[in-house]
């Protein structure tokens, strides 16, 4: 029986973990924290999962909350104008819905669900010492905690990293009290407010701790009237500092948040990174190596919605090409095909994503206008969330925007 160790206990960790489990591996994964404590903590994220991402989790009976999660069944796309008014907004339903489910629940259930299945749990932090010593022990070390320490074994690499400093500053609060869109009253979606030049509003329906939910979440232009949370402000001071820049900012949103509630005192998040892009194999002191996966390697800014889709794409290519191996060694050789083969799907969600955090070029533009009168355009463009892969055949370059414009114009008329 071959062994696996996994180092880190998130989306892309844990479904490798489960899924390796159903083809009789031996696996180990190491979390720094039990699932109680991942339960009673802070939020560590927005994440918002679309269609393939979440048929990865049926497929394998990880879907543990899909029944009482509300859908969001579309996006929205709002664009604010200077004195408070909208000048574009629009929604469009996707092919197949997306939920979004708090880590602290999922990481926290999968967890105890992996020991269920006859995984090996160790709570306990994890250094390069540590890591050193038992690497030996193991056919494949994997490293799939994305913050800390070990993170530094892999090298940044400069041909796919523009970015040097973080983008976007970046606050969220988990809501009781948000009251549903007024245009669109049965079903729910993604609203995606853009501020020019000043950041962005992202609403997002969620399962939490505490039930059903909406994650308000901003990311404001470094040094801009939205980075105003590096002094750490409390949950609660953080929801008023939102709502009350919402209430400057986008006052439709602000309408139906006004009674915004905290779900808990750690539904609340602040901060920001730098998106990178890192090699996949990473050598200890010993001469071993591990293999980093999902947010070890490819980590992206959240503006376009990605991380937790990245890390389950991850995840389930990452099995199929241990499954391959057979009885081969785990080699620097092998990691490194391995990610260059989730690096043509990771690549697409990277182009669009640092596309996404640059002023729009004017092809751009015109295309989200376009979507708030031909429901064909708006169509491709929300369902470009489930498979980002498709951005770059219509949506990436003038050319290729101008020939998808005029035959969608065409076709509407």
């Amino acid at each position: 029986m071959r062994k696996v160790l996994i180092v880190g206990a998130g989306q892309s960790g844990l479904q490798l973990a489960l899924t390796l489990l159903e083809h009789d591996f031996e696996v180990t994964v190491m979390s720094a924290r039990t699932p109680e404590e991942i339960r009673d903590g802070r939020v560590m994220s927005t994440q918002g999962m679309f269609g393939p991402a979440l048929q990865h989790e049926r497929d394998h009976g990880l879907n543990l909350w899909e029944e009482e999660t509300i859908p969001f069944d579309g996006v929205g796309v709002s664009i604010a104008a200077p004195d408070g008014s909208r000048m574009l907004d629009w929604v469009q339903k996707m092919d197949e819905y997306g939920q979004s489910v708090d880590q602290r629940v999922k990481m926290a259930g999968w967890l105890e669900l992996f020991e269920e299945r006859g995984g090996q749990l160790v709570i306990h932090g994890v250094t390069t010492a540590d890591l050193d010593k038992l690497a030996s022990m193991y056919d494949l070390t994997v490293m799939a905690a994305g913050k800390g320490e070990l993170v530094q074994l892999f090298d940044r690499d400069p041909s796919r990293s523009p970015y040097t400093t973080p983008q976007r500053a970046l606050s969220l609060v988990y809501c009781d009290g948000v009251e549903t869109r007024p245009e669109h009253p049965d079903f729910k979606a993604v609203r995606f407010n853009i501020i020019p030049e000043v950041g962005e509003l992202f609403m997002i329906p969620c399962y939490t701790v505490t039930g059903n939910c909406d994650i308000l979440f901003f990311e404001g232009i470094p040094g801009g009237p939205l980075d105003v949370f590096t002094d750490r402000p409390s949950p609660d001071e953080q929801l008023r500092r939102i709502l009350e820049l919402m209430r400057t900012y986008l006052p439709w949103e602000y309408e139906r948040s006004r009674n915004a509630e905290l779900t808990d005192q750690g539904g609340a998040l602040a901060g920001g990174y730098t998106p990178v892009v890192r090699r996949p194999v990473g050598e200890l002191p010993s001469g071993a190596v591990v293999f980093g996966m999902a947010d070890v390697v490819v980590a992206n800014d959240p503006i376009t919605g990605q991380g937790s889709n990245n890390a389950s794409h991850c995840a389930a290519l990452y099995l199929e090409e241990i499954l391959a191996r057979g009885d081969g060694a785990f080699d620097r050789a092998w990691m490194e095909s391995t990610f260059e083969k989730y690096w043509t799907y990771a690549r697409h969600v990277t182009d669009w994503t640092n596309a996404m955090l640059a002023p729009p070029p004017p092809h751009v533009l015109e295309l989200i206008g376009a979507a708030g009168q031909i429901p064909a355009v708006a169509k491709r463009f929300v369902n470009g969330f489930a498979d980002p892969t498709d951005f770059q055949h219509w949506f990436m370059s003038p050319d290729k925007a101008a020939a998808f414009l005029a035959s969608a114009t065409a076709a509407a008329s």
